[in-house]
């Protein structure tokens, strides 16, 4: 469609309206903090501010994108009764898993390539997991799954100094230089292996594919070779090489991880042989940069400065890509992980810098021809109160309770600002009761729901198809939701002082609205049927979403 230049001008005009002009909604909503004794200093600065009444351009985004877990293979079939069964299912823990719409695999290189040249998968000789059974069932139940191979294996780890063995060193052999992408062709064979298996392409050549067949022991199940399984479409190049805080082995700098995506994306454009990266297997799989652990927009400019030299452009115009989807990590704290400010607590995502950050991102998406997603594959808040990314108890509100009210408000705060997969961390906590920031971060516990899962669980069965429309009012934030010819509203105060306040909805022609309110141990919200006055609805609002429709 094309615009005229008034039209242009128009849509200009509206882009640069924010939730600084609310003058709109000043006779609509009325305030009153319980908590603080002074001023409130925790309103939304205006750099993290949504748009208001904008439509984002492109294809909109379900909600239920906005509710992936950060998993492991023994979350899936590590079943305490049976801890050497391996091959099956533990349906105590899948029932959790179902809860999200999407999985981040930490997927060990050293679990399928555990001895150089030979791959296992089902079983894996290291762990003796069984991948097959995992990626099958998680395409059953509709859960997409993200695969990131990561870490560098044991026989690689062995080529260096026993003084600089780390398997999160960069993925190359000691010795080797980390801006030459030929560099990094064992991991790029790897790459190529785990695509051609998982990956939709059935017209791989045969003979390419490496399947160790043999048996380790007589009832042992052997390795079998497969070829286009159709099970997985995305898979991600390593965790956080940016990492800063790790020896000089561990690190790579932008045109280092450069270099190393574009062996893993299509072997250096083919250079690296006809057995090397995801796409010389499956052309149409999509590859995800690994998430940044400085969510520094710099540092994807400088990688995409690298393809512009050593891959040049396509014949659209557009540049030779190394990756398909833009990637970074972010945990809402009183912090700044692109300085390195370090953090004292956590805090609510609407006051923090996530809104300005993801906006930057977006923003360089798409200033290229290909218009990349953005994905946020880590964020989330501890529950041990020593952590420095904790969530904080406010009023009457446990630690786990806030918990849940922040997990659910970053999903709403990302799918604002054009955001298009948000995975938490994590399923379960890394320590159990550990003080150290990201330990107790786990959305479920034992074969229970936390009741951050209780809300994601919830808001997904009342809306999760529904696309998110744009923001009408930013104190309380109103988000408009749409799926066909329904519309649902979420409201919320984007506080952390136990604020609340009122909002008068206008749901148009609608004579009666139904309410839902989240309910912790629930599987899904209570709903309360009343009616409006002249479609419009007097709403009270508290620092946890609630969820409105008109009924006409």
């Amino acid at each position: 469609m094309k615009l005229r230049c008034n039209h242009l001008i128009v849509i200009i005009l509206l882009f640069l309206s924010d939730c600084t002009n609310t003058d709109s909604n000043a006779d609509n909503t009325a305030f009153k903090n319980i908590s603080a004794t002074g001023p409130d200093t925790t309103r939304i600065n205006a750099i993290n501010q949504p748009p208001l009444n904008i439509i984002r351009p492109g294809a909109p985004t379900p909600l239920k994108n906005m509710f992936g877990i950060n998993g492991y293979e023994w979350n899936f079939l590590e079943n305490p009764v049976l801890p050497n069964d391996r091959k099956h299912i533990f349906e105590d823990k899948m029932a959790l898993i179902k809860t999200f719409s999407g999985v981040r695999h930490y997927l060990n290189w050293d679990r399928i390539e555990s001895t150089k040249g030979e791959y296992t998968f089902n079983p894996a000789f290291n762990g003796n997991w069984n991948y097959d059974v995992i990626y099958q069932r998680c395409k059953q139940e509709g859960i997409l799954v993200l695969v990131d191979l990561k870490n560098m294996p044991l026989w690689m780890v062995n080529t260096y100094p026993a003084s600089s063995r780390d398997n999160e060193n960069a993925p190359a052999p000691y010795g080797q230089s980390l801006s030459d992408p030929a560099s990094y062709a064992d991991q790029a064979r790897t790459a190529f292996q785990f695509a051609a298996r998982y990956g939709y392409n059935k017209n791989v050549v045969k003979s390419l594919v490496k399947v160790v067949t043999k048996k380790r022991y007589p009832d042992d199940i052997p390795n079998t070779p497969n070829i286009g399984m159709g099970l997985i479409k995305y898979m991600e190049c390593g965790n956080e090489r940016d990492r800063w805080w790790g020896a000089d082995e561990t690190h790579q700098n932008p045109e280092e991880y450069a270099a190393n995506m574009s062996a893993f994306y299509d072997g250096n454009m083919g250079k690296l042989g006809p057995n090397a990266g995801v796409k010389t297997a499956d052309p149409n799989m999509q590859v995800v940069m690994g998430g940044l652990a400085s969510a520094d927009v710099n540092y994807v400019q400088r990688m995409i400065n690298w393809c512009k030299k050593y891959r040049g452009y396509k014949k659209d115009g557009s540049v030779n890509l190394c990756f398909d989807v833009i990637n970074y990590h972010l945990y809402s704290n009183d912090g700044d992980v692109r300085t390195h400010k370090r953090a004292h607590t956590g805090i609510a995502p609407e006051i923090s810098n996530d809104g300005s950050i993801a906006n930057a991102f977006v923003k360089l998406a798409n200033s290229l021809r290909q218009h990349p997603e953005v994905w946020v594959t880590e964020t989330g808040y501890d529950i041990n109160p020593e952590s420095y990314q904790k969530a904080e108890a406010i009023g009457k509100k446990t630690i786990l309770e806030n918990q849940a009210d922040w997990i659910l408000r970053s999903s709403l705060l990302y799918i604002r600002f054009g955001i298009k997969r948000l995975f938490f961390y994590q399923l379960f906590d890394d320590h159990a009761g550990g003080t150290t920031q990201y330990a107790t971060s786990g959305l479920a516990e034992g074969i229970k729901r936390r009741p951050a899962s209780d809300y994601i669980l919830q808001t997904s069965k009342l809306m999760g198809d529904y696309d998110y429309i744009k923001t009408i009012s930013c104190d309380p934030l109103v988000d408009q939701y749409q799926l066909g010819n329904k519309t649902m509203y979420i409201l919320m105060i984007p506080d952390e002082t136990g604020r609340t306040g009122s909002y008068t909805l206008d749901l148009g022609k609608a004579k009666q609205a139904n309410i839902y309110h989240l309910k912790i141990g629930a599987d899904v919200m209570d709903k309360t049927q009343v009616n409006t006055v002249n479609g419009k609805l007097k709403i009270e609002v508290t620092e946890t979403p609630l969820f409105v429709e008109g009924i006409k």
